[in-house]
C-alpha cells in the first residue's frame, strides 16, 4: 500500500502555508465591511479579491463529475496544476518522472524547469503504453508517471487495463491528463480515485467547454493530495473574471453537450472525407477533438496549407510521428475548406 506522506517533499511537509486575508475569512458576506486585505473599496466588480478557493466553480463541478469538492483543485490552466504536483512530490536534482513518448510536451518542460530528470519509455506501433517496460525503468526516486488519455498527439484512448496494471504497479504518482477525455466514450478515471490513492486525473476547461481563453484547469484526487496541493497553491491563483466565465458555461451544461455533439460528428465526417485525399497514407483513430494523419511529406503539405490559410499542426519531429499532421476539428464550414484545400494541392 502506498503512503502518500512518503512520497511529499520534506521540505513541502514542513511548509507553513500563507494565510490570506479571504483564507481567514470565510464567512457569509452579506453586508459585512471588509477592511482586511488593504483592496481599493470602489466597487467595480473585481475591486475585491476572488474566492481562494473558488467554491462556487468547485460546487458545480462536484454535481456534474460527481466529486466532492474535497476533492478537487483548480489551476491557472492545467500547466499550473501539472507544475503544482512537481513541486509537491519531486525533490529537484534527485527525483526523476516518466513520460510516454509521443505525448503532451509540457511534461518535459516543467521537469526541466523543476531540475528533474526524464525517463521515457516509447509508445509502441499502435502508441499504447509498454507496460512491463515502464514498470522496469522505475525506480525509488521515480515519483511521477504522466499518461495522457486520450493521448495528445495520436488521439487514442490508453487501454483500461494496461492503465490499471500501472497505477498497481508503480510506487509512485499515477498523473492521467484526461484534457480531451470529454470527447471519448471511456470514462473518465476520476469516477475511481476511492480505489487507488496514487491517482491524480486532470482536466480542463478549454476544450468541451469552448473556454481556452480563461485558463482554468481542474484536478481530481484523494483529499490527502489535494490538501498538499493546497498548501503550495498561489492563494489568489484563479482570477474572479476566470471564475465568473467558467461558472457561466458550467451551468449551460447542455450547451457543451451540445457542442460536443457537434464536434464528434464533424470529426467522423472529416475522417471519411480525409480518406479521400491522395498523399494522406494513413488516419489514426480519434477519441479527441482532432485527427492524426500521416502524409509523404508533412513538412511540404503543412507550408502547402499555410501558404492557403489554414494553420495545422506539424508533428513529424515526435517519436513515432514520422511525416504525421494534426488536425483540429472546426466547424463544418471549416472542415469543408480543409478537405478542399488538400484535394487542392493534391493535384498539385
Amino acid at each position: 500500500m502506498i503512503n502518500i506522506q512518503d512520497l511529499i517533499r520534506p521540505t513541502i511537509k514542513a511548509l507553513k502555508p500563507y494565510s490570506s486575508a479571504r483564507d481567514e475569512f470565510q464567512g457569509n458576506s452579506g453586508d459585512m465591511v471588509f477592511l482586511d486585505a488593504n483592496e481599493n473599496p470602489f466597487e467595480n466588480g473585481v475591486n475585491r479579491y476572488p474566492d481562494p478557493q473558488q467554491r462556487t466553480v468547485k460546487s458545480l463541478l462536484s454535481k456534474i463529475k460527481d466529486i466532492p469538492q474535497q476533492k478537487i483543485l483548480l489551476g491557472n490552466g492545467s500547466d499550473e496544476v501539472l507544475d503544482l504536483i512537481f513541486r509537491a512530490f519531486c525533490e529537484p536534482n534527485r527525483d526523476n518522472i516518466i513520460t510516454l513518448p509521443p505525448t503532451y510536451g509540457m511534461y518535459s518542460v516543467l521537469a526541466n524547469i523543476n531540475a528533474i530528470e526524464i525517463k521515457s519509455v516509447q509508445l509502441d506501433e499502435n502508441f499504447e503504453p509498454k507496460v512491463d517496460e515502464i514498470l522496469k525503468i522505475a525506480d525509488s526516486n521515480s515519483k511521477l508517471l504522466f499518461l495522457c488519455s486520450p493521448n495528445n498527439p495520436t488521439g487514442n484512448s490508453f487501454k483500461a487495463k494496461s492503465i490499471e496494471r500501472l497505477i498497481n504497479g508503480f510506487n509512485g504518482i499515477i498523473v492521467i491528463d484526461e484534457a480531451y477525455i470529454d470527447f471519448s466514450k471511456e470514462e473518465s478515471w476520476a469516477s475511481r480515485l476511492n480505489e487507488f490513492p496514487n491517482l491524480v486525473v486532470t482536466q480542463t476547461l478549454s476544450k468541451a467547454y469552448g473556454m481556452a481563453g480563461i485558463r482554468l484547469g481542474i484536478c481530481y484526487a484523494s483529499e490527502e493530495i489535494i490538501s498538499v496541493l493546497n498548501r503550495i497553491k498561489p492563494p489568489y491563483n484563479v482570477n474572479e473574471l476566470t471564475q465568473q466565465k467558467a461558472i457561466s458555461q458550467l451551468e449551460q451544461s447542455e450547451l457543451t453537450q451540445r457542442q460536443v455533439s457537434d464536434i464528434l460528428k464533424e470529426r467522423d465526417a472529416l475522417i471519411g472525407k480525409l480518406g479521400t485525399v491522395n498523399f494522406i497514407s494513413k488516419i489514426y483513430p480519434s477519441d479527441a477533438n482532432f485527427v492524426l494523419v500521416k502524409v509523404d511529406d508533412a513538412t511540404k503539405r503543412y507550408n502547402q496549407l499555410i501558404e492557403k490559410g489554414i494553420v495545422i499542426r506539424n508533428r513529424t519531429t515526435q517519436p513515432g510521428c514520422e511525416n504525421c499532421l494534426r488536425f483540429t476539428v472546426g466547424t463544418s464550414e471549416e472542415n469543408e475548406k480543409l478537405i478542399k484545400t488538400l484535394l487542392l494541392i493534391s493535384k498539385s
